[in-house]
């Protein structure tokens, strides 16, 4: 009896212990040495984007999210701005309206008080230019990594720094731009809810 008593426990406690697992590579082995990749979140994917994904496919959902981060940052600087009362001076048409009278963020290209049509298509025609003409990467110019636009163009200094100080100012756009991206979805949301908010003022 104390046998079987004895066998049973034995085999309750090994249903409890860990069972080896084989070491496979996946995702998460691949990329979170990653920039990006750093605490508190680490390697964060929870949709699951990079499920079994090569290089290519993580270099075109970098390129994709560091172009996203920069246009944002560009958006949430002139919701601050405009805001603040700093417009344009001068006239927006041939008719004589001024910058400042027509309203600042989501209201300024659509409702009532919007500018006109043709300024919209003039806006997406030069983001349209911008993107196919110069805001790319262009093979052969030196490139050092996802995201690099100077094509041998630019530098304003880049060159000076040493390795470690490149990955920090990467990894510092990188996040400004996650948080740019949070940032200006927040402030769409709050000007069609209306309300203030801290720093930007009254939506």
């Amino acid at each position: 009896m104390k046998f079987v008593i004895a066998a049973t426990l034995a085999a309750s406690a090994a249903a409890f212990a860990p069972s080896k697992v084989a070491q496979t590579s996946t995702a998460l082995n691949a990329f979170e040495s990653e920039l990006g990749a750093q605490p508190p979140l680490g390697f964060y994917d929870p949709l699951g984007l990079l499920d079994g994904v090569d290089q290519a496919r993580f270099d075109r959902l970098r390129y994709v999210e560091l172009k996203h981060g920069r246009i944002s940052q560009l958006a949430f600087l002139g919701q601050v701005v405009t805001r603040a009362g700093i417009h344009l001076p001068g006239s927006i048409n041939y008719a004589g309206d001024s910058f400042d009278s027509y309203p600042n963020g989501v209201a300024a290209l659509i409702g009532p008080d919007s500018i006109p049509t043709a300024g919209l298509v003039q806006l997406v025609a030069f983001i349209g230019l911008l993107e196919i003409g110069f805001m790319k990467d262009v093979p052969g110019t030196g490139n050092e990594f996802v995201g690099d636009f100077r094509n041998g163009a630019l530098d304003f200094g880049w060159d000076t720094f040493d390795e470690e100080t490149k990955l920090s100012k990467r990894a510092i756009e990188l996040n400004n731009g996650r948080a740019a991206m949070m940032g200006i979805l927040g402030l769409m949301v709050h000007e069609q809810l209306g309300g203030s908010v801290p720093i930007v003022g009254e939506l």
